[in-house]
C-alpha cells in the first residue's frame, strides 16, 4: 500500500514537472478526483472524466471517427469479414483512441506534435505524406533506411506547410475533432486565390474544384491490396513479407504508386483527389495450395480525400484535360496492365467499371468530354500558360 502511494506521489510530481504551465500548478486531485488518485483521468473508458472538468465537451472525440472507426469497420464487414468474422480483431484493432494521452502525452501534457499524430496516421493513411513519407513495397528486401515507429518509408517531397513548421493542429483543432469535423480550417481561410495565376482566373476551377485537386504534388496509391491467410505458420517462410499485427495474415500489394492522384467527385460535389481504399483481395493459402480459389476480389472501393502534399504550383492543363486515365476512363489503347488475364477480376484499375467511390462518385464520361473539349477559350489559356513557362526560362537564361 505504501509502495502504491509512493508511486502515485512520484507520478504527480513528475507530471507537474513535465506538464505545461497550465497543468503544472494544479493539485493532483484536480484531475484525479473521479475514481480516486489511482484512476486514469484521461481514459476513454472513463470518458476522460478528469480532463473534461476543464476541457468541456472534448470527450465527444471518442464518439467520432478516431474513436469509433465506423467507416473502417463497415468496410471490413462487407469485404474480408465475409470470409473471416474475426478479421477486424486480428488485423485492425491497434489504433486509437484509448485516451487523451494517446496524443497529448509526449513528455508531459502537451499539444500533439506531428510525430504524435503520425504514430497512428501513417503508412497508407493520411499523415505520413505531410512530412514527405510514402509506404515502401511490402517485401522485406525493401524495408531499409530510417525506421520511425517501426516502419520504413520512401523519402518524398513534404507539404509546404510542414516545411514551414506548421503542425497538424494548425488545421485540425480539438474543438473541430470533438464536433466530428475533419478540419477547423479550409484552404481559403488563409489563402486568397491570386488573379495573377491563370488557373485562378478560370471561374470553373474555383467553383468546381477543391484547391488540393491541383496543388497536391503526389499521393501514395495502392492498387490491389492482398491479405493472405495462413492456417499453417510454416507456409509464411516462402513469402518474405513484412509482418503485420496478426500472426494469421500477411499483407501485400499488386502495385504501389506515388504520382499525381486520380480525380473524382467528393461528397460536396467538387472535383477531388481519390484513391483506392481498398481494391481488396483475399487468399486462404491452405485452400489455394489444394487447387482452391486465390486472389478473390472482395471490394473495389475508392475514397475522395485530401493528400497532404501541397505545393505552390499545380499540374499543367493537359494533366487533367487530356488525361482520361486520371478520371478512371482509361482507353484500351493506353492500357498496360492486363488484369483480367492475371485473374484480378477487373479490366483495369483505371476504369470505372466494377468500382465505386464510397464517399462520392466518379466523373462521368460525358462531363469529362465536355471538360476536355478544346474551345477557343481553352486554346487561348493554354497558349498563355506555355508563354509564361517560356518567359520564365528566358529570364533564368539571361546573364
Amino acid at each position: 500500500m505504501h509502495w502504491m502511494i509512493l508511486c502515485i506521489v512520484v507520478y504527480c510530481l513528475t507530471a507537474s514537472q513535465n506538464a505545461s504551465a497550465a497543468h503544472g500548478g494544479l493539485a493532483c486531485d484536480a484531475c484525479h478526483r473521479q475514481g480516486g488518485t489511482a484512476s486514469d483521468p484521461a481514459s476513454r473508458a472513463g470518458r476522460a472524466g478528469g480532463c473534461v472538468v476543464c476541457h468541456q465537451g472534448h470527450e465527444r472525440i471518442f464518439d467520432h471517427a478516431m474513436g469509433k472507426r465506423a467507416g473502417e469497420r463497415q468496410f471490413v464487414q462487407r469485404s474480408y469479414g465475409r470470409f473471416d468474422s474475426d478479421f477486424w480483431e486480428k488485423n485492425c484493432n491497434s489504433c486509437h483512441l484509448q485516451g487523451c494521452l494517446d496524443c497529448h502525452g509526449d513528455g508531459g501534457l502537451t499539444k500533439p506534435s506531428v510525430a504524435a499524430c503520425q504514430r497512428c496516421h501513417n503508412g497508407y493513411y493520411t499523415g505520413w505524406d505531410y512530412s514527405g513519407r510514402a509506404p515502401r513495397e511490402d517485401n522485406m528486401r525493401y524495408q531499409r533506411g530510417i525506421a520511425v515507429n517501426g516502419g520504413t518509408f520512401l523519402k518524398m517531397l513534404p507539404d509546404v506547410h510542414y516545411t514551414a513548421g506548421m503542425t497538424c493542429g494548425g488545421c485540425h483543432s480539438m474543438t473541430s475533432l470533438a464536433e466530428g469535423k475533419r478540419a477547423s480550417k479550409g484552404c481559403r481561410d488563409c489563402h486568397k486565390p491570386s488573379a495573377q495565376v491563370l488557373e485562378h482566373r478560370i471561374a470553373a476551377h474555383l467553383q468546381r474544384l477543391e484547391c488540393y485537386a491541383c496543388h497536391s504534388a503526389w499521393a501514395p496509391q495502392e492498387y490491389g491490396t492482398f491479405f493472405l491467410r495462413f492456417r499453417e505458420q510454416s507456409l509464411k517462410d516462402d513469402f518474405d513479407l513484412r509482418p503485420g499485427p496478426s500472426a494469421e495474415y500477411l499483407r501485400s500489394a499488386y502495385l504501389k504508386k506515388q504520382d499525381a492522384p486520380p480525380l473524382g467527385i467528393n461528397a460536396a460535389g467538387r472535383v477531388s483527389p481519390i484513391r483506392p481504399m481498398f481494391i481488396a483481395y483475399y487468399t486462404d493459402i491452405m485452400r489455394a495450395r489444394n487447387n482452391g480459389p486465390e486472389n478473390i476480389l472482395l471490394a473495389a472501393e475508392w475514397r475522395a480525400y485530401f493528400p497532404h502534399t501541397v505545393q505552390r504550383g499545380g499540374v499543367t492543363c493537359e494533366g487533367c484535360h487530356d488525361n482520361p486515365t486520371r478520371f478512371l476512363l482509361e482507353p484500351e489503347s493506353r492500357r498496360i496492365y492486363r488484369l483480367e488475364k492475371d485473374g484480378m477480376g477487373l479490366e483495369s484499375f483505371w476504369l470505372q467499371k466494377g468500382q465505386r467511390v464510397s464517399n462520392g462518385s466518379f466523373m462521368d464520361a460525358a462531363r469529362y468530354l465536355r471538360m476536355s473539349s478544346k474551345s477557343p477559350a481553352y486554346t487561348k489559356a493554354y497558349i498563355e500558360k506555355w508563354k509564361s513557362f517560356l518567359n520564365r526560362v528566358e529570364n533564368l537564361s539571361r546573364p
